[in-house]
Order: structure tokens, then C-alpha cells, then sequence
């Protein structure tokens, strides 16, 4: 599946994360020459490219592809190696239902 990006919001994405054109690249494990055709429109990445570019520029999909105004990101990555503590909290909580999630969010609104 193919999808089109607002080329002007990849650009500002990129920008505001301040990576250079082949950083970006590099973090989506795509040549420097394949983004550059992404954020110049001359060619269409596929859903995944999509993703990954939205992860590594903390907005989201629906943002890049003009969906939605929001550029907050629909999801985030939690490596294990980079941020254990935080891992091991997910890890502890993924199975918690929405009123202990409430509970341990105002708990550490509290903080």
C-alpha cells in the first residue's frame, strides 16, 4: 500500500527533530537518495517507509499524510536496551485494565 505525503509537513518534521536528510535516512534503514525522493514527491514510499519516518520524527501517519492536524504521534517504541526502567513498567501494566491505568496516570500526575 502506497502512501502520499504532505511534503511540506515531512520537511518541517525533519526539521523540527533536527536531522539532517541522511540521519533520516540512516534511522529509517533506507538510502539517503530514497528519502530525498520521498520528501521531493518524486517517489511514493510504501506504508512501512511511512511509519518508520513518522516514528523516528515523534508525529504520526495520519500528521505526515495530511489526515489530521495533530502532530502527536499515534504510538511510541519502547526499547528495552535504551530505557529499561521504562520497559519493564510497560511490561508490568500491559495487561492492566483502563481504571488501574487511570489510577497509576493520576498517581504520577501527582508526582
Amino acid at each position: 500500500m502506497e502512501m502520499h505525503l504532505n511534503l511540506k509537513r515531512l520537511t518541517e518534521c525533519r526539521e523540527k527533530a533536527g536531522l539532517s536528510k541522511r540521519e533520516t535516512a540512516k534511522r529509517i534503514d533506507v538510502s539517503q537518495p530514497s528519502y530525498v525522493r520521498y520528501e521531493n514527491g518524486t517517489r511514493i514510499p510504501s506504508i512501512q517507509i511511512v511509519t518508520a519516518i513518522a516514528n523516528v520524527l515523534n508525529t504520526s501517519v495520519a500528521y505526515l499524510t495530511g489526515q489530521t492536524d495533530l502532530d502527536t504521534p499515534d504510538f511510541i517504541l519502547i526499547s528495552k536496551d535504551a530505557s529499561p526502567a521504562l520497559f519493564s513498567l510497560i511490561e508490568t501494566c500491559k495487561d492492566y485494565d483502563e481504571d488501574q491505568l487511570k489510577e497509576i496516570k493520576n498517581y504520577i500526575d501527582s508526582l
